[in-house]
């Protein structure tokens, strides 16, 4: 089946954020399908589009802007698609395990399928097997049993293996130089050069929001964007697999959805469809995005998404309030079990779906500042 969403669907939805002010959003999308049409002038142009926002999106927005917007998703949407993509194997891990030699931490039997397309989430709490994991997945710890099977890949050595994915640890590697000047060597060294490769670098840095960074040095950015700067530099080189560890660990919370959608959307470019493994201990936010999200504990893996109606016995929610235990359980009359955390109720029911449950709290005038529905979530193995 197609990974990407035919071009003229992408229009209307282009269309829908700039009319409804998320104009951020819609840049970043142009962006891409400029990217995905192959051609090299309406790209030039995206990247005019986005220059252009950056000086307007701390104030109002000029009638101009979206005329040069509009004008060119016209001419996006009358160009053919070119690609046919389909989603393609890319490796599986079959029940790969890992022990360490010092016996202190196991990585027990885990598989693993990873399509084009596919976005898949490792999450769980520091010292549970998530880095372990994506080392072994990048061919970087020998196993200890278990095979990992890559697809495009005939009998693959090392050198083929890190030329095939690309991993991005959760300490970025120092480097030296200007940022730019970095994305310009990364991307020749994959074979981009001339005008295809000083279009390409101004790409990546209006897609990552890195230009007003980009003749800057690496102490003289943070480390939230050395991220997005490795991040850029890995994409030049159109890895088939990427795999990051703890990307969200130096993003604030606005920047760390934003990186998440547009991981996920570079996963189904037409451009470079490729696959995604990352690992977080940011639940709430790998779930809203990822296809596939397994929590490791112990190094097992304790659940994976898409098996929760065969584990999930109860209904579960967590909720932030004021009201004390007392008021909860009469709004509920008595139809749950109530946990306190110290910040968070949690309230299981085998009776009351998550919208009953606040059907009842609203009915029982209970004040609620946080509720979210975990019935299916890794949260609730935590």
């Amino acid at each position: 089946m197609p990974i990407y969403t035919p071009m003229h669907t992408r229009i209307v939805e282009i269309q829908s954020y700039l009319q409804h002010n998320d104009h951020s959003l819609a840049v970043r999308r142009i962006l891409d399908a400029s990217l995905d049409i192959a051609d090299m002038t309406l790209l030039k142009e995206a990247i005019a589009v986005s220059q252009a926002y950056r000086q307007y999106k701390d104030t109002t927005v000029p009638t101009s802007f979206f005329q040069s917007a509009n004008a060119l998703l016209h001419k996006i949407s009358n160009a053919t698609d070119m690609f046919t993509d389909q989603t393609t194997s890319l490796v599986t891990a079959r029940e790969i395990s890992k022990t360490y030699s010092s016996g202190n931490f196991s990585l027990r039997p885990i598989s693993i399928q990873i399509n084009t397309g596919d976005v898949l989430g490792i999450v769980g709490e520091n010292g549970n097997g998530k880095t372990t994991l994506l080392r072994c997945m990048a061919g970087q710890l020998a196993l200890d049993s278990g095979e990992l099977h890559f697809a495009q890949l005939e009998k693959p050595d090392y050198y083929d293996i890190k030329h095939h994915l690309a991993f991005i640890p959760q300490r970025i590697p120092r480097w030296y130089g200007l940022l730019k000047d970095n994305l310009h060597f990364s991307a020749a060294i994959s074979g981009v050069t001339g005008e295809e490769n000083s279009v390409m670098v101004d790409f990546m840095l209006e897609r990552l929001d890195l230009t007003p960074y980009a003749h800057l040095t690496w102490t003289q950015i943070s480390s939230g964007y050395r991220t997005r700067f490795e991040i850029a530099r890995i994409l030049l080189q159109k890895p088939k697999l990427l795999i990051l560890d703890e990307p969200l660990a130096n993003l604030d919370i606005n920047a760390q959805q934003s990186i998440l959608t547009d991981l996920r959307f570079m996963a189904k470019s037409v451009h470079n469809p490729m696959g995604i493994l990352l690992s977080s201990q940011q639940l709430h936010e790998v779930e809203k995005i990822a296809d596939t999200v397994l929590l490791i504990k112990k190094g097992s893996c304790l659940f994976r998404t898409g098996e929760g109606e065969k584990t999930a016995d109860a209904f579960v929610v967590e909720l932030e309030t004021t009201a004390n235990r007392a008021l909860l359980l009469k709004a509920l009359d008595d139809k749950g079990e109530l946990q306190f955390n110290g910040g968070f109720y949690t309230i299981t029911s085998k009776e009351l779906p998550a919208q009953d449950i606040l059907s009842k709290l609203v009915n029982g005038s209970i004040p609620i500042t946080y509720f979210r529905d975990i019935t299916h979530s890794t949260k609730r193995f935590i």
